[in-house]
């Protein structure tokens, strides 16, 4: 699906008509899926709902932390307890007992292709099943096994653990399975290159900065992982690693001419004096050691924490050292062990989760919501970052902090999604207990704009895209760019504050031009960070009514036609992950999931349409859906941590998105 970029006028809206008396706009509804007979709840459906709305609330309510907060666990692929065990290998500290348990947890996860996929129904990842085949070798799992031995099958058929990427082979060389020529040449003096430089680590994401930076010490020192029982996995390569030459594919001339400068530049590493070494990895060591973020670990997130725990052993700090011992601790704070299993979460996402929990209770408004929604929102307001360091800082040097992360602690790197979350429940639930912090997370927002109108997560005008093309880039997601559901966020809050604070508008009619201009030709936006069309037209939808566009404007109404479209049969909407793959199959899945569902009831609602029936159908399928217990169970995937490469699992999303949009709803039919 090709993006379109329009002109606004083609909208009849401008965002100066915001500012003052809004223009009615009379356009026909065109692609209808069923005619336009409005309906809303009758008395039985009307009790049905209550009762609904009321059990699924007490479940939402019982999950509350005593401290205040919700954090439900987050799941990703095989590939994050594959590099648990790798890593136990690695520093050769394994506990039996863990690894069992990870191990058994990779095995139940073997897909129908014998190998292992990046979401449930998705196609064998060559580099997840790489790596799960590693783990379970390691833990003891005999080649000969018929499940290792299909995987094994498997992964040759698909070219064997050359084609894997450069993550994996990575983790190889430092098994000294592969060459070191098998991956990018990333050494350790990057970390002097000055800002003007094409490649600096301003110019990258957050989360590639901390992966990266002790990766460049590993990289550079390329120490031998201590593998206590020698597991190696030879049998996985069409050609012996030593003798294949096609480690990297080029896809593009900007690709091949970045091959040639990383074998040019390798050649010349045994050259590098010991005295700039010794100073690049100080000035690496420095910097991550700045970051590392305690018992939360480095960035928060599973692939920093564990090159920085490798890192620390590899620079000669003991077991016994606070930073190793913090380090450790924070890798085993993200272990979900159960009875008979065990894997590791990415990180952890209590500020987003009581964020949109908040939001939830305030759609449902009775006394007990509102209680357990003031006390969430005093917890959060002692997690905001005022005046802590952050990289972003970098770009915006005389901005003034006030956002949130999205786990515990991570205060280097605070989150423009969360932040506008989290401050839109705020100022809906009171904006004058808690004005000093909606000022202070607006005010950030406000100077996180890129320049094309839009928000990224975390930093702004992260758009140097020619570093997608260097080979260490092969999984496509080293920047972090502006997207429209971020967008989509930050102006939804912005919206709010209009009214009663005018300096917001300027940068409020700059994020809904960029909106605009990032809808698809079909009418809906593309997910970022939500699968996938189905979120990103929610997450716009929910801004434009804040900003009080009407619904007749022609964009919403191709957004509303679409997603009439995409219903199922059964009143839901499902999409599935491969719509990252294929743009064609934006909005289709192969079975509706109550999550989803909740998403385009919520965007419909939005856009004018919660007497439809499609809105009622979709309410129907939740009610449907709902288990005894009062909440949803969906076991697909819910969200990319990366594209194509990598996905997640909130698992709260099946709690409380259901019941906000059934409390919304529900609101809707009280005043009909």
């Amino acid at each position: 699906m090709k993006r379109q970029t329009i002109e606004i006028s083609r909208y009849s809206f401008t965002p100066s008509s915001l500012a003052g008396g809004r223009t009615a706009h009379t356009h026909a509804r065109t692609d209808r899926t069923e005619p336009d007979h409005r309906t809303s709840p009758n008395e039985d459906e009307a009790v049905e709902l209550e009762a609904a709305i009321e059990r699924a609330q007490r479940a939402l309510l019982a999950m509350q932390h005593p401290d205040g907060y919700w954090s439900f666990e987050l799941e990703a692929d095989c590939t994050i307890p594959a590099e648990y065990i790798i890593m136990m290998h690695f520093m050769d500290e394994i506990d039996d007992s863990l690894q069992s348990k990870l191990a058994r947890y990779i095995r139940s996860h073997q897909n129908a292709d014998n190998g292992w996929s990046l979401y449930p129904g998705g196609d064998l990842d060559i580099s997840c099943s790489v790596k799960a085949y590693f783990a379970l070798k390691l833990a003891g799992n005999h080649p000969d096994a018929p499940h290792m031995a299909k995987a094994k099958a498997a992964i040759l058929k698909r070219g064997g653990a050359a084609r894997s990427n450069v993550f994996t082979r990575i983790t190889l060389a430092l098994f000294r399975q592969v060459p070191w020529r098998a991956v990018p040449f990333i050494p350790v003096e990057i970390m002097l290159l000055p800002g003007w430089f094409p490649f600096h680590l301003s110019k990258v994401s957050y989360w590639s900065r901390t992966v990266m930076v002790p990766l460049f010490i590993l990289c550079s020192l390329k120490p031998i992982a201590k593998n206590p029982t020698g597991g190696d996995i030879r049998e996985l390569f069409t050609v012996a690693p030593e003798k294949e030459r096609h480690y990297f594919p080029c896809h593009s001339v900007l690709n091949r001419l970045l091959l040639w400068l990383d074998r040019s530049a390798r050649l010349l590493e045994p050259r590098i004096p010991h005295r700039l070494r010794a100073r690049a990895i100080c000035e690496a060591e420095n910097w991550f050691l700045a970051r590392l973020n305690g018992e939360s670990g480095l960035g928060a997130i599973f692939p920093a924490m564990v090159n920085a725990y490798e890192a620390l052993a590899c620079l000669g700090y003991p077991a016994e050292h606070r930073y190793r011992k913090s380090a450790k601790t924070a890798l085993e704070n993200l272990l979900v062990i159960q009875d008979d299993s065990a894997y590791c979460q990415p990180c952890n996402s209590p500020i987003w989760d009581t964020g949109l929990t908040c939001l939830t209770l305030q759609a449902i408004n009775n006394p007990q919501t509102d209680a357990a929604t003031i006390k969430a929102l005093d917890w959060l307001g002692q997690k905001q970052l005022t005046d802590e360091p952050g990289d972003w800082r970098e770009s915006r040097p005389r901005l003034e902090s006030g956002g949130w992360p999205f786990q515990f602690e991570n205060s280097d790197y605070p989150d423009l999604d969360d932040t506008a979350v989290v401050a839109w429940a705020m100022h809906g639930a009171d904006e004058n207990a808690y004005r000093y912090s909606i000022q202070r997370a607006a005010n950030w927002i406000c100077g996180m704009q890129s320049k094309n109108g839009g928000f990224a997560s975390f930093d702004a005008d992260n758009t140097c895209y020619y570093l997608n093309a260097i080979p260490f880039a092969d999984h496509g997601a080293l920047l972090d760019p502006p997207t429209a559901d971020v967008s989509a966020r930050c102006a939804t809050l912005l919206a709010r504050l209009t009214d009663n604070d005018a300096s917001y508008r300027e940068t409020l009619d700059r994020s809904l031009e960029y909106l605009h201009k990032e809808q698809e030709t079909d009418g809906s936006w593309f997910g970022r960070w939500g699968t996938n069309y189905i979120y990103g037209t929610w997450s716009v939808l929910r801004a434009f009514e804040q900003a009080g566009i009407p619904p007749q404007d022609p964009c919403i109404q191709r957004a509303v036609s679409w997603l009439k479209n995409m219903q199922q049969a059964d009143g839901g909407w499902g999409e599935h992950n491969d719509s990252y793959l294929d743009p064609s199959l934006a909005g289709c899945g192969d079975a509706s999931t109550a999550f989803q569902t909740a998403w385009a009831m919520l965007a419909l609602i939005a856009a004018g349409e919660a007497d439809s029936p499609a809105v009622r159908k979709g309410a129907q399928f939740l009610l449907q859906e709902q288990n005894p217990d009062g909440l949803w169970q969906d076991d697909c995937f819910t969200a990319p941590g990366f594209p194509r490469v990598f996905y997640l699992k909130y698992h709260g999303y099946d709690k409380y998105f259901p019941l906000w949009a059934l409390a919304r709803y529900h609101h809707f039919g009280e005043t009909v």
